[in-house]
């Protein structure tokens, strides 16, 4: 239960110099802030900055596994902003991880770098609209102690994702905002750390991780889900990206060294599939429709969706006529649709997507495999390396065929379950969130959309509401789309402050 604000401030008063006694405790201090504003539409913000909280008692880089949190001021007087007060303010969980590499917390202060720079920020935003805002770090990849051990590797992200909820959960009582209502948010790397978050909470696989961190005792499971174009699925995205994309043999490739994510300018380099390369699609394809047919997806009408050997059937079509929606949209808000060969309009009605077609359009980005190279020179091979092992491979087709020319190593099965959604969702003894949006523009050629549509066809299927759409011409990226992320997260929220 909630203490009202003045009774709540008064505590912390009593209580501050106890809480601030040990370096990582884990007990939240609401007297240690610094009073803060942020412009947001000509409308000043002012706000308390909880800021620099190491959200485990024994942390392996407290750099990267600390929080901040920001608290409307107008909270503490008693006011309310959007409907919401002190005791029923939503918690907005954004995390900024981009290519599974180590992130410090966002601050609400506009980005400076990226698309969004200058900009007002997603908390800034979300401060407005009356949200409490925690943005975690979280440790990544390429982190390394000062015995030359990396300590970022799967599934370290996650797990600290997890331990900053769950620092949330324990101070629930002494914190403003309602821990009930977590709502993750996240992009490309971080969008499949909000999916896991989400579709994971309270799983025991994860507890021996947080144990030894001292995570907080409490649960680590959230309200909902806000993931723009998650780069999840790793160990059938391979699969999922050449069923997409094989016959398109002319690339425009990123160059993805350890220093890129999704925030920074990456250099674009053209090219055409090898032969080699050619039969790594062709093989990598024929892979998918089994495993597509093994999750046993049904759309709204309870058709199953399935895939024959060639790649075909009601699944295909599922994911065309997500295209078509979008492509529909689109045209009805104006948007002059006449330079795409892949589609056709006819009284103002978009014709369904031929999907091979829509894949010549939009063109391949990556070669294959996608994620697990054969060569292990992906970031997603770094990811699933070891504290003595730079990169593994995550799926048996490329240990097979490895030409990395060194001892190849694959990564263990159960770090590899540790990162993907689908293998949670529906599970006994799992919380997974009841409310879902995810976003992934008809542009994005970072992973297959079968990977999102697979996604949301899980959660549908068991029990959970989904907002999920194609954003028409969109590319990979993410918050792009601000009021009707706010819309649909007061929805949500304030129909459990009516129930």
């Amino acid at each position: 239960m909630k203490f009202p604000s003045t009774i709540h401030l008064m505590f912390g008063l009593l209580c501050s110099p106890i809480l601030a006694v040990a370096a990582n405790d884990l007990n939240f201090n609401p007297q240690n802030y610094a009073t803060q504003s942020v412009d947001v539409d000509g409308q000043v913000i002012k706000y308390r900055a909880y800021e620099h909280i190491v959200y485990v008692r024994n942390p392996v880089d407290a750099q990267y596994q600390q929080m901040n949190i920001y608290i409307p001021e107008v909270y503490f007087q008693g006011g309310n902003i959007n409907g919401f007060t002190a005791q029923t303010a939503p918690i907005f969980l954004p995390n900024s991880i981009g290519g599974y590499m180590p992130t410090e917390p966002i601050t609400a202060t506009p980005s400076d770098r990226g698309p969004n720079a200058g900009k007002t920020s997603t908390i800034a935003y979300a401060l407005a609209h009356g949200y409490v805002v925690a943005s975690p770090g979280a440790r990544g990849r390429s982190l390394k102690d000062t015995n030359g051990q990396y300590t970022g590797k799967a599934p370290a992200a996650i797990v600290d994702l997890k331990a900053a909820v769950r620092y949330l959960r324990f101070n629930d009582s002494v914190m403003l905002g309602d821990a009930r209502k977590i709502i993750s948010n996240g992009t490309s790397a971080g969008g499949a750390m909000s999916a896991l978050l989400g579709a994971s909470g309270n799983s025991a696989d994860y507890i021996p991780y947080l144990k030894a961190l001292g995570a907080a005792n409490a649960r680590d499971d959230i309200f909902a889900v806000s993931a723009y174009c998650p780069i999840t699925n790793l160990e059938n995205a391979d699969a999922a990206y050449e069923w997409q994309f094989n016959g398109v043999n002319a690339y425009k490739k990123m160059l993805m060294g350890n220093m890129i994510d999704f925030h920074m300018e990456r250099k674009e380099i053209s090219g055409t599939l090898t032969t080699d390369e050619i039969k790594t699609s062709d093989a990598l394809k024929k892979q998918f429709p089994a495993y597509l047919n093994s999750l046993k997806l049904k759309d709204a009408r309870g058709t199953l969706l399935t895939l024959d050997n060639n790649g075909d059937g009601s699944f295909k079509n599922y994911v065309s006529a997500q295209i078509q929606v979008s492509a529909q949209k689109a045209l009805n808000q104006g948007a002059d649709l006449s330079t795409y060969s892949w589609l056709s309009i006819q009284n103002g009605q978009v014709g369904t997507i031929d999907l091979n077609q829509y894949a010549h359009g939009v063109s391949r980005m990556k070669t294959p495999p996608a994620f697990d190279a054969l060569d292990m020179s992906s970031g997603e091979n770094d990811l699933f390396g070891t504290t003595n092992i730079p990169a593994q491979h995550f799926t048996a087709y490329a240990q097979a065929n490895d030409n990395s020319h060194t001892t190849n190593k694959q990564a263990d099965a159960h770090i590899v379950k540790l990162m993907n959604p689908m293998n949670y969702v529906g599970k006994p003894n799992v919380k997974t969130a009841q409310h879902w949006r995810i976003r992934v523009g008809t542009n994005d050629r970072d992973t297959a959309l079968a990977v999102s549509a697979m996604l949301s066809l899980k959660l549908k299927n068991t029990g959970k509401s989904v907002d999920y759409s194609l954003p028409w011409g969109v590319p990979h990226s993410g918050d792009y789309d601000l009021d009707e992320l706010f819309a649909w997260m007061d929805n949500l929220t304030k129909k459990t402050l009516s129930n």
